[in-house]
């Protein structure tokens, strides 16, 4: 049996607000509409869907593995945007990436205090 992660549900004050927070910053296709939610499909067949709440949202944490290429094309996107930017997820070096394993990483915040992370390698993968 193979198990494997099909689609998680991003709980947001407004759907479009924060897919397309997303979809620039990763320089994904615009969402699609499913029902109630605004869809973001990613390259290995997980979708993000984003689905509109009322009263307080739960900061959740979500880390992507992508490319060194791709990781400067992102970094440049926060950047450009004035986003604050971590090395790490307790928030304590701003400013800063992380070299974890060989790669590189950073931590950002959505629109709804997710925080969002992008990754060069996979944590353990290190020299």
């Amino acid at each position: 049996m193979s198990v494997q992660l099909n689609h998680t549900i991003i709980w947001c004050r407004d759907k479009q607000t924060s897919s397309t927070f997303f979809t620039e910053v990763f320089a994904r296709r615009p969402a699609v509409r499913f029902g109630p939610m605004l869809v973001v499909n990613l390259d290995n067949g997980v979708s993000l869907d984003f689905y509109e709440k009322e009263g307080d949202i739960s900061a959740q944490h979500y880390a992507f593995l992508i490319s060194e290429e791709e990781f400067d094309q992102i970094f440049d996107r926060i950047r450009g945007r004035g986003l604050p930017y971590w090395a790490d997820p307790g928030k304590r070096r701003a400013g800063e990436i992380n070299w974890n394993d060989g790669g590189r990483g950073v931590y950002f915040d959505d629109p709804d205090g997710h925080v969002l992370e992008i990754i060069t390698r996979p944590y353990g993968s290190g020299p």
